[in-house]
């Protein structure tokens, strides 16, 4: 299979396609415009930013040649803003998971490289956790003081293994999700696979044909997901959402939502779905 074929079924197309974002000596305004772009989109995950949130003194630092682009990053990386939504509003172990996608463009390899970093965070703080990262020597080898940050998994490299390559999957929604946006929420997406030593099953990214961005919790017990049973018309439905057409939602991202409907209400909810431009994606027992 062609890699462009390939890389279109697997919704990667834009970063197959995609050449790394440098900011070199002798650029352009419009060169470094695409290079706060690139890194805003790379370090918050795809994530909206009103122009309040932008970090606007660190961008003129970064024009006027006072500041590299690592530094930017790691500016970025240690503002509230970046805090925000990524420290405060996560379990641990997925806020590392996010530093390695957004910092270091891959998953985490092992159980061994996130327990490193809660120790680390635990002795030394927050910094500490974020200058790891982009101190360290494959931040050096991979991008070093002028090339942004990108998901290196998605393209094949020396030593990389398989495994890394189907984990990304587990953290990469797609190109139109955020990392916020996403059904799973705050909890670890890699926890059952690292603790096992398993590899990650390849899900296809929100919104590629039929693939969506839920997958069940694999390390709760039955019962905590299943509910207690009950009778038919005591019943409660899970009912995933996409495309909703709702005044809080952005028209430029496809964004999903579940809805948790008593089986009386179901058909009237479903009807109400479809009225506002849903397209329902699951129904399900919750």
């Amino acid at each position: 299979m062609p890699v462009t074929l390939a890389a279109q079924k697997l919704g990667i197309t834009p970063y197959a396609q995609a050449t790394r974002v440098e900011l070199r000596a002798s650029r352009s305004d419009a060169e470094v415009d695409t290079v706060i772009r690139v890194a805003y989109r790379q370090v918050l995950g795809n994530d909206y930013i009103m122009a309040s949130e932008r970090l606007t003194y660190a961008e003129s630092q970064l024009r006027n040649g006072n500041l590299s682009v690592r530094e930017f990053v790691r500016t970025l990386a240690k503002s509230d803003l970046y805090k925000n939504k990524f420290f405060y509003s996560n379990s641990n172990n997925r806020f590392i998971e996010l530093n390695y996608k957004h910092l270091l463009g891959r998953a985490p390899a092992n159980q061994g490289e996130i327990s490193g970093h809660l120790d680390l965070y635990c002795a030394q703080g927050y910094d500490a956790e974020i200058d790891s990262y982009l101190d360290s020597p494959e931040y050096e080898e991979n991008f070093g003081e002028n090339v942004v940050p990108y998901y290196r998994s998605f393209v094949f490299q020396p030593g990389q293994t398989s495994v890394g390559f189907t984990r990304m999957f587990r953290l990469y929604r797609g190109y139109a999700n955020s990392d916020r946006a996403q059904i799973e929420g705050a909890g670890t997406r890699l926890n059952w696979e690292l603790a096992r030593s398993r590899a990650s099953a390849v899900v296809g990214p929100s919104g590629l044909d039929d693939a969506w961005t839920y997958r069940e919790p694999q390390n709760l017990p039955a019962q905590s997901r299943q509910g207690p049973t009950l009778g038919q018309g005591d019943r409660v439905y899970r009912v995933e959402v996409t495309n909703l057409n709702l005044p809080r939602y952005p028209k430029v991202r496809r964004t999903t939502q579940v809805f948790l409907v008593p089986y009386d209400q179901l058909s009237q909810r479903m009807q109400q779905i479809q009225r506002q431009g849903g397209r329902i994606a699951s129904v399900r027992p919750a």
